[in-house]
C-alpha cells in the first residue's frame, strides 16, 4: 500500500516539478511571461494547468493521509505563479515521505472517507480507494498538465512524464 501510494505519488510529483521548469524555461527562451501557462487549459470548462497541479498535489497528500489515519496536510490558497505551485508539490511530497510505511501497509482493508469538495463523503477500503480513485486521478491531473505544456509549445518528451528509472 505504502509503494503503491507513496512510493508512486512521490517521483511523478518530481516529474511534475520538472515539467513545470521545463515550462519556464520555455517561456523565457520565447520571451513571454510563464505564468501565461498556468491560466491555459483544453476546454473551456476544464481546470487550467495551476488547478490540474493543484488537484494532483491534492489526491497525493489525501489518500496516504487517509491511508495512514492523519489529517492531510493543509496546503495553501491556490496560487497562479510557478513559484507558489513548486512550493506545494514540494510541501506535498514532503508531507507524504513523513508518513509512516506500516501505518500505510496496514490500510488495505481499513474502511476511509473521501470528502469531495462539496462536503460529500466517499466510503472506499484503503485499497479501493487507490486503485479506484487516487491514483486515476492523480495520473488524470498530471497528464493534464503534461499536455496542457505539450499544447503551450513546451517541448517535452514521454520521458519528461515518466522520469528516469
Amino acid at each position: 500500500m505504502y509503494e503503491a501510494s507513496v512510493g508512486l505519488f512521490v517521483p511523478y510529483l518530481r516529474n511534475l516539478s520538472a515539467l513545470l521548469d521545463k515550462g519556464v524555461a520555455d517561456a523565457e527562451a520565447r520571451k513571454f511571461n510563464p505564468t501565461v501557462l498556468l491560466g491555459m487549459r483544453l476546454a473551456p470548462n476544464m481546470y487550467d494547468l495551476a488547478q490540474q497541479v493543484g488537484e494532483a498535489c491534492r489526491h497525493a497528500t489525501v489518500a496516504p493521509a487517509l491511508l495512514a489515519d492523519r489529517d492531510p496536510v493543509t496546503l495553501p490558497v491556490l496560487e497562479h505563479d510557478m513559484a507558489g505551485l513548486q512550493a506545494r508539490i514540494a510541501t506535498s511530497i514532503e508531507f507524504i515521505e513523513s508518513l509512516p510505511r506500516a501505518d500505510i501497509d496496514a490500510a488495505a482493508e481499513r474502511s476511509v472517507f473521501f470528502r469531495l469538495k462539496n462536503g460529500t463523503e466517499l466510503p472506499f477500503t484503503g485499497r479501493t480507494l487507490l486503485l479506484t480513485f487516487s491514483i486515476p486521478q492523480f495520473f488524470f491531473h498530471v497528464t493534464t498538465a503534461y499536455d496542457l505544456l505539450r499544447h503551450a509549445g513546451v517541448e517535452l518528451v514521454k520521458k519528461d512524464y515518466l522520469g528516469r528509472r
